[in-house]
């Protein structure tokens, strides 16, 4: 079962510690419409996951986000939170 849109952005900020006023501050994105965005009311536009995701800090989450995987070696991670097991492809629920 794959995670929401707002699921994911939940983990990044949480990974990062930071709240809703911090990150949206920091990649300059209106609070607002952030927070439509990590409650499923509203889609994430390209500008703004171009905001998030061309920021040093938040680049690191991209192919987890858009492809639901990770690379490493590559720099290309999970957020500590997500508890992310690429090998397991079903669950015990």
């Amino acid at each position: 079962m794959s995670m929401s849109q707002g699921e994911k952005l939940r983990l990044i900020r949480f990974s990062e510690q930071l709240n809703k006023k911090e990150l949206t501050d920091l990649i300059e994105v209106n609070y607002t419409t952030y927070h439509g965005y990590e409650n499923d009311k509203s889609r994430m536009t390209l500008d703004s996951a171009i905001k998030i995701f061309g920021h040093p800090r938040f680049h690191k989450y991209q192919d987890w986000f858009l492809y639901d995987r990770t690379d490493p070696a590559k720099g290309q991670i999970a957020p500590a939170l997500a508890h992310y097991m690429p090998d397991e492809s079903t669950s015990s629920r």
